[in-house]
């Protein structure tokens, strides 16, 4: 690449100027560059812009830093905590800002206008697999602007270099948790390491015993020596050594919650808004499906419950009453669990709470525990009926602890949200009709169908890939577990893995209990039977010639 710059140097006239080099003349790039940042810049301009951008089809879309992108039938809204959280760590000295385009319905025309209007230097978002091409639209829009591009997340992790081979928009990427990995590398590019707080050098010396800053003497960046990144070296992609593990959870700033659109987060049978505590990272599990491990592996690190009870009484504080507790599998630590009900009881906080849990990670006298301290709902993952599939997806768990699980709950007082998988590996139409029926068998208030997604990186994934399971012509945005199926089995399609989803919700919401739900969801909160009317319809595949209303609605 370099010698053909050379010849087209000569060729505009370095045969008639002796000794004429490209290395004679300014960088134009680097000028044109600094002047879209620096020329005309408002006084609102930041340093960093942390964005969850427009989703692709103006809908909703679940997005978080544990788990992959979606669209959600639920019609959740889901809290940008990990933005707020890396923000806190940018915080001082440099400005930043949040923009959750997803939460304020914004469209591209607006978020443009808000590019132009924050001029970030620096443009921070988080990459999934079914908004893939969406994201780098946004990347590609900051790019244009001047601002370099950074991306996290659950697709660029596991595939970092064909992640960032294809879109020339994004500079840099975050692989692992990336936390640190932002402050590190922002700090090295803004040659600032000497400004950090003792607080922030202790973070990373703490957390990284072979930490050491990097920038040479003459100012030059070693970007191969800054943990956790993918980057560009030229013409050639080069992944880094990787950042180990924040150990302890408790050594991070308390998220910037006050940075996020809190009024716009919703979610079915909440009234008003609510947002995330995030209680704990990792998840010793092995479920072979699951995104999470493919950020964090098999460790659990907790946050102790002192912690959780300041951050909870400062949302409070900023009018916030109803939090999901938010954790690759809440139950995970039972002593955690206990002695944070206990506080919330004890200091009569009174807030109103939901979470998410294992059938074999909790029992009777920690669910009556829960129910004192304001839990009223768990999601639990109950995935199948068939205890060879649960098996073959190392699920753990088994039909007989679920129904048990499920009826301490309800005893309790505690609503229950079933989530099932059809599609896994060894699936049958006989599988099937056995989830179907056990589904209807359990105390459960809502019962949400997904079809199985082989995403990158997980060991679902690579089975998919060795058997050749993947649908010809595939492409990332397709591997989304509730719109569409990249799934074609030799027994089953990906048309009848998806006739199989809705016919499951259909058998199991329309029924007299189901049905009752949704009727307490409209007397008690319009915008909750909304959410619920739209799970509904979009399960059902009911047209808006036989209802008058769109799927969407």
């Amino acid at each position: 690449m370099g010698n053909d710059k050379e010849d087209v140097w000569k060729n505009l006239g370095a045969r008639r100027i002796p000794n004429l080099r490209m290395a004679d003349f300014p960088n134009a790039d680097e000028i044109v560059r600094k002047g879209l940042l620096d020329s005309n810049r408002s006084p609102e301009a930041v340093d960093v812009l942390l964005v969850n951008p427009p989703t692709p089809d103006g809908g909703l879309w679940i997005r978080t830093q544990h788990r992959v992108g979606r669209r959600t039938r639920e019609n959740m809204v889901w809290p940008q905590v990990s933005l707020a959280q890396m923000a806190a760590l940018l915080e001082p000295p440099y400005k930043v800002k949040i923009i959750d385009a997803n939460a304020e319905r914004m469209s591209w025309e607006d978020f443009k206008n808000e590019l132009d209007r924050f001029q970030p230097k620096y443009y921070f978002t988080q990459l999934t697999a079914p908004t893939l091409e969406n994201d780098m639209f946004g990347c590609f829009l900051a790019k244009s602007r001047g601002a370099v591009t950074l991306a996290f997340g659950t697709h660029i992790t596991p595939i970092p270099r064909e992640t960032l081979r294809p879109y020339p928009s994004l500079d840099y990427g975050l692989v692992g948790e990336p936390d640190l990995t932002l402050r590190d590398l922002i700090d090295h590019l803004e040659n600032r390491i000497d400004e950090r707080s003792d607080e922030i050098n202790l973070l990373f010396e703490k957390h990284d015993a072979d930490y050491q800053t990097h920038i040479y003497a003459d100012d030059e960046v070693d970007l191969s020596k800054i943990k956790g990144i993918v980057w560009r070296d030229g013409d050639e992609i080069r992944v880094n050594f990787p950042r180990p593990f924040i150990a302890d959870l408790n050594d991070l700033p308390m998220p910037r919650h006050e940075l996020l659109p809190l009024k716009d987060y919703r979610m079915p049978m909440i009234k008003g808004p609510f947002t995330f505590i995030v209680t704990s990272r990792g998840c010793p599990a092995g479920c072979t499906y699951c995104i999470k491990h493919v950020s964090y592996q098999y460790g659990l690190r907790l946050r102790s419950p002192e912690l959780l009870m300041e951050e909870m009484w400062k949302l409070k504080e900023l009018g916030i009453h109803n939090i999901h507790m938010y954790a690759d599998l809440f139950t995970v630590h039972r002593d955690q669990v206990m002695e944070l009900c206990e506080r919330m009881i004890e200091e009569e906080i009174d807030i109103k709470w939901t979470c998410n849990s294992r059938v074999d990670h909790v029992d009777k006298e920690m669910l009556e525990m829960m129910s004192k301290a304001g839990n009223w709902l768990i999601s639990w993952g109950i995935e199948s009926g068939n205890e060879q599939i649960l098996k073959h997806a190392r699920k753990g768990a088994y039909p007989d602890k679920a129904r048990k699980s499920l009826r301490w709950a309800r005893e309790a007082g505690i609503k229950n949200w079933g989530y099932f998988i059809i599609g896994l590996p060894g699936e049958t139409e006989d599988t099937i009709r056995e989830t179907i029926d056990f589904s209807k068998s359990l105390p459960l208030d809502i019962a949400l169908f997904h079809v199985a997604a082989p995403y990158p990186g997980t060991p679902f994934f690579f089975e998919v890939v060795e058997n050749e399971w993947f649908r010809p012509g595939t492409r990332w945005e397709q591997v989304d577990m509730d719109q569409g199926t990249v799934l074609d089995y030799p027994e089953l399609s990906a048309e009848e893995l998806l006739d199989w989803q809705k016919r499951a919700f259909r058998e199991w919401a329309l029924r007299p209990g189901p049905m009752l739900t949704y009727l307490k969801m409209l007397l008690s909160d319009t915008s909750t039977f909304r959410s619920a009317l739209s799970v509904g319809l979009q399960h059902l595949d009911w047209s808006s010639t036989e209802t008058g209303l769109p799927v969407s609605w």
